[in-house]
């Protein structure tokens, strides 16, 4: 027998789209019902960093003191080595945004924060262990999702149906929507080693001739990404473990005794890039955000702040209209028209720096020069501030809309 359940909006996938989607509108008196296919949040090497303008929100949101109480490590600067030259890529700290620093906290323990904050509202309902499977459609609207869970199947009726399941997105694809993809030359084998109180105390990212290594400060460990070409992957395993030990602790002699903590490759994870979007991005009925609307480059770890600026702006143009009945095709498209921009400026960045420099450097053999636009870093330090600026508050920063900010639960207005 098949569970039934009538909500006013239903979203699929509990990442930081779904969930602080789902919060922003049981904040704003909307019932909301969001679908996680897993049991909790714990999974390797998901997207780390909160930005400074995701830092905003949360300020906005009157929660910035409670989340900062959580453990977490705050980055200033980022920084990079091209061959033995060093040079500071972005400074934060002059940013326009209450904290002027990245904070570094595993996206299990930022998605249970955010989880907590929602409980507080009755109207929010988080299932987990229900995957979504399929839409559910009446005269070419959709009007929820059919999920399987370890009960059975489940309906989840909706005026509203977010696809919010991330790049391998289960919604987009039964909406059979348009995606352009722009292609990757790269993908990243993710790792970690343990770090010491003598290694280098910043997290940094190290260009070759032929590989790169990113090496992100964890403080009891080092989040490693090992950057290879597309699809390279199989042929990286199949020159062996040892191999790929003595490439990383050839990069960084310092991790030369840390490699042999990697006793197979079940401690390697891959991450295959993608670069995408949807070309648009809602039907009637359903509307994508986040990964599901547009698969970022790891290049700056900038999709979890552009995940969350979606959510936002979809809160502050789809509440109201949902507290009065259901958003209509046009509503769902003034989604679209405000995040257009910084997805695709953000995408097109992301695809300069693969195509002219991440390509070329993995394609390379003999020794890297520092390329004059980092020079320029180099010598004025003025400048680092505009790369830490696109980074850490991106091209269109989104604010909380007043009917949402710092509201109790107690203020709340339920709307069924």
């Amino acid at each position: 027998m098949t569970e039934a359940i009538r909500t006013r909006c239903c979203i699929a996938g509990g990442g930081p789209a779904g969930l602080m989607l789902g919060f922003l509108l049981a904040r704003g008196g909307v019932d909301v019902v969001v679908l996680e296919k897993h049991k909790d949040f714990l999974r390797d090497f998901r997207g780390d960093t909160i930005h400074p303008s995701t830092l905003d929100l949360i300020h906005e949101l009157g929660m910035l003191d409670e989340f900062l109480k959580r453990p977490h490590e705050q980055l200033t600067a980022i920084s990079a080595r091209v061959g033995q030259q060093a040079v500071t890529l972005g400074d934060f700290t002059h940013l326009p945004t209450h904290c002027k620093f990245m904070a570094l906290m595993p996206q299990w323990d930022f998605l249970n924060f955010i989880v907590e904050q929602a409980r507080g509202y009755s109207n929010f309902q988080l299932i987990t262990e229900a995957e979504a499977t399929d839409l559910i459609e009446e005269n070419g609207v959709v009007v929820g999702l059919r999920a399987k869970t370890k009960q059975g199947e489940m309906d989840v009726r909706a005026d509203l149906t977010v696809g919010a399941d991330g790049r391998h997105s289960i919604v987009r694809q039964r909406a059979k929507m348009d995606v352009r993809d722009m292609g990757a030359p790269m993908d990243v084998m993710w790792m970690c080693l343990s770090r010491r109180e003598s290694d280098p105390a910043q997290t940094f990212g190290h260009a070759e001739r032929g590989k790169m290594l990113v090496l992100i400060n964890r403080e009891s460990y080092w989040q490693a990404a090992f950057v290879i070409p597309k699809d390279a992957a199989e042929e990286v395993r199949q020159r062996g473990l040892p191999a790929f030990q003595r490439e990383i602790a050839g990069m960084e002699p310092f991790l030369r005794d840390r490699v042999q903590e990697l006793h197979d490759w079940n401690q390697v994870s891959l991450l295959t890039v993608k670069v995408d979007r949807l070309k648009k991005w809602s039907r009637p009925g359903l509307i994508c955000i986040g990964d599901a609307a547009h698969a970022m480059s790891p290049i700056g770890g900038v999709g979890i702040n552009l995940a969350i600026q979606d959510a936002v702006a979809t809160a502050n143009i789809l509440g109201p209209k949902l507290r009065a009945g259901t958003p209509s095709a046009e509503d769902l498209e003034a989604v679209q028209k405000r995040r257009n921009f910084p997805t695709v400026a953000t995408q097109r960045l992301q695809l300069t720096i693969q195509n002219r420099i991440i390509r070329r450097v993995l394609a390379g053999t003999g020794p890297l020069s520092l390329p004059w636009p980092l020079k320029l870093l180099q010598w004025f330090p003025y400048l680092r501030r505009f790369p830490a600026r696109i980074v850490g508050v991106g091209f269109r920063p989104e604010h909380v809309a007043l009917f949402l900010a710092k509201r109790a639960p107690s203020e709340v207005v339920r709307v069924a």
